[in-house]
């Protein structure tokens, strides 16, 4: 059984913004599989099914993202997940140009709040994660407001090809392929005009 987690915040007005492309892709795989993620448990948006042969129980944190380790401990301990064995995060990262992944068996929270928290709740950092690239800021930019801004039109067609690779890491993951998924999604994508 594996539990995955998409990051982001809750709300009407946080939907297609940069800090939460960890639930539009948690979204697009419950899509591809047919889960409905929408019972409200653990903090969280939930859901449970069957993915590539294997039980998943698919998660959105309600608690905003920098208490998002709140909801995965519950998770984690109501289902009896060792995070560091069956947990995947996916969520945002400034540092990686948009539509890019970077696929990590375990690391440090690299600044990132949601991921400082989840540490913070689990006590480990050893749990797989999936950063999905955002995008640098503008250097006069706050970065709150940039990681709360929405993507433009250009950039969301990217995210949404960032989300179907994000559904292909999870599983290769979950098979135990991760040398293979980091092989795979860890090196940049170029812009459609650089191809």
């Amino acid at each position: 059984m594996f539990l995955i987690a998409g990051l982001g915040n809750p709300g009407k007005e946080y939907e297609n913004t940069r800090h939460n492309i960890g639930y539009m892709a948690l979204d697009a795989y419950a899509d591809a599989y047919g889960i409905d993620v929408n019972s409200r448990k653990f903090k969280a948006f939930a859901g449970k099914g069957m993915a590539e042969g294997e039980k998943v129980i698919l998660i959105k944190p309600l608690t905003y993202m920098n208490l998002s380790g709140e909801a995965i401990r519950e998770a984690c301990e109501y289902y009896k997940i060792d995070p560091e064995e069956e947990l995947i995060v996916i969520f945002d990262d400034i540092a990686l140009p948009v539509g890019n992944l970077r696929v990590r068996p375990k690391g440090s929270a690299g600044g990132h709040n949601g991921i400082k928290n989840i540490i913070a709740c689990l006590g480990t950092e050893n749990f797989k994660r999936i950063r999905i690239g955002v995008g640098e800021k503008p250097s006069r930019m706050d970065l709150a407001d940039y990681v709360l801004g929405h993507f433009t039109k250009e950039d969301m067609e990217a995210e949404k090809e960032a989300c179907k690779n994000a559904i292909e890491a999870v599983n290769m993951l979950m098979a135990g392929k991760t040398e293979e998924a980091m092989n795979k999604f860890n090196r940049k994508v170029p812009k459609k005009e650089e191809e």
